[in-house]
């Protein structure tokens, strides 16, 4: 993590291996505003509803995954497996969720939910 890491907000840090494609990735492909950004401690913090991430430069490593509510995730996969995004399998629970693992260019897995509670 970063030596100047904030002391609240952030709800889960990612490692990557080039912190400008991440930055895009996230901001251009999964819609994240970006915060803040210092350059010289190699971190940017971003935010998506109320999912804030982390990004820091580093070798990529298992963790947390990031939860982003969407409102179609049938929409979204379309769209991301068409950028040439890591896209798995669109799963629906109970009637009630859709779920749809994303993976990042580092390998970091981003979860899009969408709820179905007014379908």
């Amino acid at each position: 993590m970063p030596e100047r890491m904030p002391e609240n907000g952030v709800k889960v840090w990612y490692r990557v291996r080039d912190l400008a494609a991440a930055r895009l990735f996230y901001v251009d492909l999964l819609g994240f505003e970006e915060t803040y950004h210092d350059a010289e401690g190699c971190w940017a913090r971003l935010r998506n509803g109320s999912m804030e991430i982390g990004l820091t430069e580093g070798a990529p490593e298992e963790g947390g995954v990031a939860v982003i509510d969407t409102a179609d995730v049938k929409a979204e996969a379309e769209r991301l497996r068409a950028s040439g995004v890591e896209v798995g399998t669109v799963l629906e629970l109970h009637g009630k969720i859709r779920l749809l693992d994303v993976f990042d260019p580092d390998g970091n897995r981003i979860q899009l939910v969408e709820s179905l509670a007014g379908d």
